[in-house]
């Protein structure tokens, strides 16, 4: 069941959005889903000597192994749901003319370009305020736009390795590792929506737009949250750990099964008091050793020991049936596993949508839910696939699109 498109909380609500790649078009989806027009400006590429357009588009298009037809990935749905898509120049002045004509019908204009370009592109405050005083211009760059690295180009895994991902994930004494997934990128483009909402909430109570801005490098900070401050303030760097376990609270830790790896958290001093009384080891919970978390965390390599020999007497659905709802615990998947899994069916998270070239490509729901229900899906635009209707309610006729067309602009 998904909520009525008529009942979307950000119906009526338009945002241009120059983007590419992930971090940024991860955000504006959001928007997308949950009702707001975005309009997704992307290069319209070259015309050659031969008369034929070359390149153009979001890279993401391009990103392989999968596609639905040639220059249109399976990868760019992931991150362009329920967009439009917009073939504009934006380096020439036709192409200015057109984006100034949006942005004064819009509630805000997004970016996740190179910290210099936005400025030179006419896509902050700056530029677009005398065209349209409430526009809200939100920037997610590699690292801002007003200091010496504004120009520098940066991605997802730089950032994991600037800010220390890379030295505290896997096991302790191995390699640098970076995460399996682009999360900075996935949180930065959720702070990039939060501070756009922000302000647009602020520009409809006020009137005035502004810029709002956040940046890889300072999202992939932020996230070091509590190990931060240990560190600022106590001088204690946290370190790896053996089985992904938690630095503080144990046992919260991988612990292997029969047949396979499980995730066990005794985060709260109650749960290590069920755990132990629902597996008839009543004997560790009365062990001083392992009185407290204090000293669980002291003998953590001997309670390791002993609760392996325990559960890898048992299966994982075992473990699974007699613990699940009262200790938290969940099986380590693969990812097929993890996207096999019926009970995301039943939450809704696996949906299908009709796309040109495939009726029933799958894809996932929005996590969020208003009203208990999920919000629609369609397929992300194929590339300037509404442009000419954009620009016939911008008050271009079929003549002048053509020509725009022919000159490259779209």
């Amino acid at each position: 069941m998904t909520l009525p498109a008529d009942q979307l909380p950000l119906k009526g609500f338009r945002i241009i959005s120059a983007e590419q790649y992930g971090a940024g078009p991860y955000g504006t989806m959001f928007l997308a889903q949950m009702g707001a027009e975005v309009i997704k400006i992307e290069p319209p590429g070259k015309i050659g000597e031969d008369g034929k357009r070359r390149g153009g588009g979001d890279t993401a298009r391009v990103v392989g192994p999968h596609f639905l037809r040639p220059g249109e990935s399976t990868y760019f749905q992931g991150f362009n749901l329920n967009k439009r898509s917009l073939t504009l120049d934006l380096n020439s002045d036709e192409g200015q003319k057109i984006l100034r004509k949006l942005a004064a019908t819009s509630h805000a204009v997004a970016n996740n370009m190179r910290g210099d370009l936005p400025a030179r592109l006419g896509l902050d405050y700056a530029s677009l305020k005398d065209v349209n005083s409430a526009i809200v211009c939100a920037h997610l760059s590699a690292y801002g736009r007003d200091n010496e690295r504004a120009n520098w180009p940066g991605y997802d895994y730089l950032m994991q390795a600037e800010a220390g991902y890379c030295t505290i994930t896997g096991e302790p004494g191995g390699d640098p590792q970076r995460m399996g997934l682009s999360m900075v990128d996935f949180i930065t483009g959720t702070i990039f929506c939060i501070g756009l909402l922000g302000a647009l909430v602020d520009a409809q109570r006020t009137g005035k737009g502004r810029d709002v801005d956040t940046d890889l490098l300072s999202a992939a900070i932020h996230q070091t949250s509590y190990p931060a401050l240990w560190y600022m303030n106590h001088g204690e760097e946290t370190q790896r750990t053996p089985r992904s376990a938690h630095p503080t609270a144990t046992p919260s830790q991988m612990f292997k099964a029969a047949d396979g790896w499980m995730f066990v958290m005794c985060q709260l001093p109650k749960f290590w008091d069920i755990l132990t009384t629902r597996m008839g080891r009543v004997d560790l919970k009365d062990d001083p050793r392992f009185a407290s978390n204090a000293d669980r965390l002291a003998n953590r390599e001997e309670l390791t020991r002993l609760l392996d020999e325990e559960f890898v007497k048992q299966s994982m659905a075992h473990w699974q049936d007699l613990l699940a709802g009262h200790v938290p615990v969940a099986p380590v998947y693969t990812l097929a596993d993890a996207l096999d899994n019926p009970w995301l069916e039943t939450i809704g998270m696996r949906t299908q949508i009709e796309h040109p070239d495939n009726p029933e490509l799958n894809v996932l729901a929005s996590p969020i839910r208003f009203d208990s229900q999920r919000l629609p899906n369609r397929a992300a635009p194929l590339l300037g696939e509404d442009s000419d209707a954009i620009l016939g309610d911008l008050g271009y006729d079929e003549a002048a699109i053509a020509d725009l067309r022919t000159s490259g602009v779209i």
